[in-house]
């Protein structure tokens, strides 16, 4: 990949790009900020996404372009990987700026994700809401977009007290990344630097709006049960009153020196909730044998082993689904490490990255997703933005 280029937005209709502004920029150009704003057009924008590749200076990017967009919020976070052009990226900063006459948002910064007053930040979502509701009476497409740290432990309080606070709003987002080293990550709010932190964005628009969350993946009749844990670690220490990393490895046939990344994601567990399985992504296995996890895990927790549909004719379904009555303008993603790690491991990473360009899915890949009150791995969740019904004329507010 060379230099810095357009975003090809060739195939996006020009109503789609008079809604949203997308640029991409390698990491290492030498002025990142001015080659953003010159691909994205004089706007005016509401807000601006930057998803940052971890090899980005990016205290330098995000103090450069705090007031680069006139009174938008820009909002910034690092990443596990990057999804723009060419669908998975890397070494990439990608740059999403929702128009003013089609968006209205109001962002809130959660510091401290370990002393959070939960009813002061439920206080804040509702007045949000109603201030939006407010100045803009004829819109009636919400919903939410979280960005938070990805190393913080905290996803899954927070998902669960701001689901409860945004009401009938559909909350999705991701965790921010650095990239598979898992060392430290970034969050940003007009030029504020935050680790152990989130950034919540409460959005309005004149488009219809879909929340999704996909995952292929399909459980066995393999279980294990979690019989020593630390869980506000996320770390599992015995599995069937075995070390777990060993007894993981026995119920996949393997040494436990052969677990890895690639096992990992070829060889998920998951949970049962109500009628649903959710996955419990494991990180890595540490010298003494526990696993640590990428969500919650508690002692007597029921765990059981799954397998997957194709990653690339699944992506490509699910996606098509979302344009069965209408094609999206834009799909805003976050998409799970592991599913890149699995497309590497599978050699389908070009073929997943050909199904996402074709659907105009952009965003990052994360430690992480959450989707409603729930923190959620190896999924794809976002939201799918689409044209006004035929005919239909909005009216912007000042």
């Amino acid at each position: 990949m060379e230099g810095s280029r357009v975003f090809p937005e060739a195939e996006r209709s020009e109503t789609a790009k008079e809604v949203i502004a997308v640029a991409q920029v390698r990491c290492d150009d030498p002025d990142p900020a001015d080659q953003i704003a010159k691909q994205l057009g004089p706007g005016p924008f509401e807000l601006v996404c930057l998803f940052v590749s971890p090899e980005a200076d990016f205290a330098e990017l995000v103090a450069t372009t705090a007031h680069l967009f006139g009174g938008a919020d820009v909002l910034a976070c690092t990443t596990a990987g990057e999804i723009g052009r060419a669908g998975y990226e890397d070494d990439q900063i990608i740059a999403v700026a929702f128009r003013k006459n089609h968006f209205k948002t109001i962002t809130y910064s959660i510091e401290k994700l370990d002393e959070i007053e939960e009813q002061s930040v439920a206080d804040a979502l509702i007045e949000a809401r109603l201030s939006l509701t407010q100045k803009t009476p004829d819109w009636t497409s919400e919903f939410a977009f979280l960005m938070v740290d990805g190393l913080s432990l905290r996803e899954e309080q927070l998902t669960a007290f701001l689901s409860a606070g945004l009401g009938p709003t559909p909350l999705f987002g991701g965790s921010s990344g650095d990239g598979t080293r898992f060392g430290q990550t970034w969050l940003a709010r007009n030029g504020e630097v935050m680790r152990n932190a989130a950034i919540v964005v409460v959005v309005r628009c004149d488009r219809p709006v879909r929340v999704f969350s996909l995952d292929h993946l399909v459980p066995t009749e393999q279980r294990m049960v979690v019989t020593s844990a630390s869980p506000e670690d996320r770390v599992v220490h015995e599995i069937n009153a075995e070390p777990a990393a060993l007894e993981y490895a026995r119920l996949l046939g393997l040494d436990s020196h052969q677990l890895d990344q690639f096992t990992f994601a070829e060889h998920p567990v998951v949970v049962r909730l109500g009628d649903v399985h959710h996955v419990r992504a494991i990180q890595q296995v540490k010298e003494n044998h526990d696993l640590v996890f990428f969500s919650a895990i508690n002692e007597g927790m029921v765990l059981t082993l799954a397998t997957h549909d194709d990653i690339v004719a699944h992506l490509d379904r699910g996606l098509s689904d979302l344009g069965k009555h209408d094609k999206p303008e834009f799909i805003l993603g976050c998409d799970c490490i592991l599913r890149r790690i699995e497309a590497g491991r599978l050699q389908k990473t070009r073929a997943v990255s050909d199904v996402l360009s074709a659907h105009h899915v952009v965003g990052f890949s994360t430690y992480g997703e959450q989707i409603g009150g729930l923190h959620v791995n190896q999924t794809l969740t976002g939201v799918a933005i689409y044209p006004p019904p035929s005919g239909e004329a909005t009216r912007v507010p000042d």
